[in-house]
């Protein structure tokens, strides 16, 4: 009899534990997983190195002079014409000169407009006088920027004065019948503008008449 209680007792105790750790077990909190994160590895960005920049050429600065900066620009500006016909008189050395000038320079274009044989005439050495006034009537003495010029009538280094027009309200400027279409190229001795037309003096002929012999 004593056998059995003792067999009962600890059949008892085992159900009792055995509910009491099922009940602990039921009140912890539940356990959360934390995901895994991948650390991607890291790259290293190579150094680039950039060169300094090389001025060209053909960098607008007022260090030059006139007709140096003419020279540089006859390419890249299409004043090849111009420049040539400079040289052909002798009138970029006094553009060399301190000046200061402001010059209305006419494009290639300006220059293609003329009548076809034109230009071949004045490059002639026989029509070097005919030239030389056709461009000193470009310059006039001192310097102006575009903002400076007034309309009116100023004199040129060929002696004969062109008439400015200067509209604020369109922002144009125009030298007689020419405007004016890259204003303010800056130089050591003075300022350059582009001009869209060759200006010719009046009554200016291309080239001289030859003389003629009475038999």
């Amino acid at each position: 009899m004593k056998a059995s209680k003792a067999i009962l007792r600890k059949a008892l105790f085992n159900i009792i534990g055995g509910c009491s750790f099922a009940a602990l077990s039921a009140c912890a909190p539940p356990v959360t997983e934390t995901p895994t994160t991948t650390v991607p590895p890291v790259v290293e960005t190579p150094v680039t190195t950039v060169p300094p920049t090389t001025p060209t050429p053909n960098d607008v600065t007022a260090d030059r002079n006139i007709a140096e900066q003419l020279q540089l620009l006859a390419t890249q500006r299409q004043l090849q014409t111009f420049v040539k016909a400079l040289q052909t008189t002798g009138l970029n050395e006094r553009l060399a000169t301190p000046g200061p000038y402001t010059v209305f320079v006419p494009n290639d274009a300006a220059f293609a407009a003329l009548p076809k044989t034109t230009v071949d005439n004045l490059l002639q050495p026989e029509n070097r006088a005919k030239l030389e006034q056709l461009l000193s009537y470009h310059i006039i003495p001192g310097r102006f920027t575009a903002n400076q010029l007034k309309s009116g009538q100023v004199k040129t280094l060929e002696g004969n004065a062109v008439k400015i027009n200067v509209d604020p309200t369109a922002n144009t400027v125009t030298v007689n019948d020419a405007g004016v279409i890259q204003p303010d190229i800056p130089a050591s001795n003075g300022i350059i503008h582009v001009v869209d037309k060759v200006i010719l003096p009046a009554n200016f002929q291309a080239s001289q008449k030859p003389n003629r012999t009475r038999q």
